[in-house]
């Protein structure tokens, strides 16, 4: 995907203005066009009036804090968020995945590696080949072309990262894939990930799709490997 592909700017959540200023020049030189916002209530109302195509987002802001605004973004949009976090806690950055995030970068972080894990976000978010089927079990349907997930005719709001799982996984019913082919298939060009960010997924995904998340009828677990997408023969 293109920098100018994108439906809006780089919405940069950030409040200190010389970090905020770096980020931007590094974008802009790619050919991203920004906005910027230094506080939790400025990010909030930019994102209702600009409808911004990604969104880059600190945790630790005045007013508003990193993630109560990923919790709002996430009840109305789909749009890629990178979060920016000064704590390497594990805990912190699966409960940013868990809200919705679809990366995070810790700080103090190089502003050229910043802009390639966007890049590497919009890469994984890109539209499906002309030519894919629509992938259907059961009422659960996904159609490549709209980039569309449905749940008995309801359509379901996921993450860019939760779509691309939710479309390798449909793809191949009934094959089992490990928690670490699916981190190479999400992350090929070098990220540092924790290795919870699949289950993280997996956990958001049941939410959104299975009628009893904790006795999934879609995505099963494979005890001491990984996961699958049910077979014909389970329908």
């Amino acid at each position: 995907m293109n920098p100018s592909d994108l439906a809006g700017p780089v919405l940069i959540v950030e409040d200190d203005p010389n970090t905020s200023s770096l980020v931007a020049t590094y974008l802009q030189r790619e050919g991203f066009k920004t906005l910027a916002a230094y506080d939790g209530e400025q990010a909030l109302e930019a994102a209702r009036r600009k409808n911004p195509g990604f969104v880059i987002l600190d945790l630790m802001l005045p007013k508003v804090d990193g993630w109560e605004i990923c919790r709002e973004l996430r009840k109305v949009s789909d749009v890629p968020i990178l979060m920016l976090t000064a704590r390497e806690e594990e805990i912190d950055r699966v409960l940013g995945l868990s809200l919705g995030a679809d990366d995070y970068v810790v700080k103090p972080f190089s502003p050229r590696e910043l802009v390639e894990r966007v890049k590497a976000i919009l890469r994984r978010a890109r539209p499906a080949p002309r030519n894919e089927e629509v992938l259907r079990y059961g009422e659960l349907q996904l159609d490549p072309q709209k980039h569309r997930v449905s749940l008995a005719g309801q359509t379901v709001e996921l993450t860019a990262a939760e779509y691309k799982l939710l479309h390798a996984l449909m793809r191949a019913p009934g094959r089992v894939f490990s928690r670490e082919e699916l981190l190479n298939h999400f992350y090929q060009h070098g990220e540092t990930v924790v290795d919870r960010v699949i289950d993280v997924h997996i956990g958001k995904l049941r939410q959104k799709i299975e009628a009893t998340p904790s006795r999934p009828r879609y995505i099963l677990t494979v005890r001491g490997f990984g996961y699958r997408f049910a077979d014909e023969d389970e329908a």
